[in-house]
C-alpha cells in the first residue's frame, strides 16, 4: 500500500490534494462527512455514513417501516439492501413492538356497558375454550398505525382459514384499555361468548313430492238407444202402406194432459191402454229420409205368367 501525503486542498475547498511520497504522483480526495469522521477517529459515525451511501433506504426511514407493521423481509425487498444490514436497525423496533402486543394483552377490553374487570388474555382464551380452539398456535403482534395509536393483533388459524383480530391499545395508569376494531375482535370480548355457535348444515336434494294417481271411474252402463231413423222408418211404410202405425214399442205413453214431440196431448180422463191410436210424427227439425240413414233393399221384381187369351165361342 502506497502511502499519501496531504499537500492542500483545492480552490473551490471541495477535495484534498494528496501527493505520492514515491513517485510524486498527485492524487486528491473528496472533502465530505466520512472523511471527516475518519480524520476524527469517529468509526461509528464512519460505519453508519457508509451505510447510508450504499443504501437506498436510509435507517430512519427502515425503522419507520418496521414500527408501522412492515417485516424484515418486505424492507429488504423494497430497500434493496442486505437482509443483515436491515435487521440491524430492525431489532430495537421489532422488540418495542414485542412488548406492545405484551402490554395490550394485560388491558381490559372496552364492551358496550364499559370496561371489563378481566384483562384481554383472560377474556379471549376463555372465549377461545367455549368454542373448542386453542391460543397454542396463535400469534400476538402490534405496531403503531397512520394516527400513532397501537394497534394489537390476534392470529390463528380456523381450518383453511386465517383469522386476525385487531384492537387499538391506549395505554394508561391502571393497565391500559383495547377496543375492538373489527368483527372478530368484538366476538372474542363479548361477555356472551359461551353461546352455540351456528354450525353448517347439509343440504340435501328437494325429493319431489308424489302425485297422487286419480282411481279409475266405473264408467255407467248405457242402455242401448233405439234410433230415431228407425221410427221414421216406420212411419214411411206405414204412410206408403195407406194406413197408420202404432206408436214404437221404445215410446213410452205420456200421462193424461202432457205432451210429446210429434203429437198430440191426451185428453183428461183417458189412460195411455185406452187412448186411440195415432200416428207418431217426429219432430220436422229432426227428420232424416231412410234412404239416407237405413236404405231399404229393393224387392226383387216377381215374373208374372202371361195371360192365357179366351177360348173363340
Amino acid at each position: 500500500m502506497r502511502e499519501l501525503r496531504v499537500i492542500g486542498v483545492t480552490p473551490d475547498s471541495a477535495h484534498i490534494v494528496c501527493v505520492d511520497t514515491e513517485s510524486g504522483q498527485k492524487f486528491r480526495l473528496p472533502a465530505d462527512d466520512k472523511l471527516r469522521a475518519a480524520a476524527r477517529g469517529d468509526l461509528a459515525r464512519f460505519g453508519q455514513i457508509e451505510i447510508e451511501m450504499e443504501a437506498t433506504m436510509r435507517p430512519r426511514d427502515i425503522q419507520a417501516r418496521i414500527r408501522a407493521g412492515a417485516s424484515v423481509e418486505q424492507v429488504t425487498q423494497e430497500s434493496g439492501m442486505p437482509v443483515s444490514r436491515v435487521e440491524r436497525f430492525a431489532y430495537p423496533v421489532l422488540l418495542e413492538r414485542a412488548r406492545a402486543a405484551e402490554l395490550a394483552q394485560k388491558a381490559h377490553p372496552i364492551r358496550p356497558d364499559g370496561p371489563a374487570v378481566e384483562i384481554l388474555i383472560d377474556v379471549v382464551t376463555a372465549a377461545f375454550t367455549a368454542r373448542g380452539h386453542t391460543l397454542d398456535h396463535a400469534e400476538w403482534d402490534a405496531w403503531k398505525d397512520e394516527k400513532g395509536f397501537w394497534v394489537a393483533q390476534l392470529q390463528w388459524q380456523n381450518g383453511r382459514s386465517e383469522i386476525a383480530a385487531h384492537w387499538r391499545y391506549q395505554p394508561d395508569a391502571h393497565g391500559g384499555s383495547v377496543s375492538p376494531l373489527d368483527d372478530p375482535a368484538t366476538d372474542l370480548i363479548d361477555p356472551d361468548f359461551g353461546r352455540a355457535l351456528r354450525g353448517l348444515a347439509s343440504i340435501l336434494p328437494v325429493e319431489p313430492e308424489p302425485v297422487a294417481v286419480p282411481e279409475p271411474v266405473a264408467e255407467p252402463r248405457r242402455e242401448p238407444v233405439r234410433p230415431a231413423a228407425m221410427d221414421d222408418y216406420y212411419e214411411q211404410r206405414a204412410v206408403a202402406a195407406g194406413g197408420t202405425t202404432p206408436l214404437p214399442a221404445t215410446a213410452t205413453p205420456l200421462s193424461p194432459g202432457s205432451s210429446r214431440p210429434g203429437g198430440t196431448a191426451l185428453p183428461a180422463g183417458t189412460t195411455a191402454a185406452s187412448a186411440p191410436t195415432e200416428t207418431y210424427r217426429p219432430p220436422a227439425e229432426s227428420y232424416r229420409s231412410p234412404a239416407e240413414t237405413y236404405p231399404v233393399p229393393a224387392e226383387p221384381a216377381r215374373p208374372v205368367a202371361p195371360r192365357p187369351a179366351p177360348a173363340a165361342s
